[in-house]
């Protein structure tokens, strides 16, 4: 059966745009360590960052320009000189997930996902 094969959330959106959606608020994520989304984005999106600050913690070249794939130059320096260090003795659970409450008008339910 087909029903468990799906990886992470679709948000109603096509492939191209869920992608650049993950790109967008991992990006925000690294450069401010703290942002305000819904439950379901934040929990994709640990899943998408934590490889991302893995690779930064290892460094070498391979893993800086797999970083460049996906990241913006200034992301990129970002995670390399300030990020990678940081968790260079934590083996994982970089992200901490903040609930608030739900949205009034549709009842989605929001929080705060930091950096830890």
């Amino acid at each position: 059966m087909k029903h468990q094969n799906r990886k992470g959330r679709k948000f109603g959106r096509v492939k191209k745009v869920r992608k650049a959606l993950l790109k967008s608020l991992s990006v925000a994520l690294i450069d401010r360590g703290r942002i305000r989304t819904t439950q379901a984005k934040a929990k994709d999106l640990a899943k998408v960052i934590a490889p991302l600050i893995t690779k930064a913690k290892k460094g070498g070249l391979a893993n800086i320009r797999m970083l460049a794939k996906f990241l913006p130059p200034k992301s990129v320096a970002k995670i390399i000189k300030d990020i990678g260090p940081k968790y260079q003795s934590r083996q994982g659970g970089y992200t901490r997930i903040i609930k608030l409450g739900e949205i009034r008008k549709d009842g989605a339910r929001m929080c705060y996902i930091e950096l830890v």
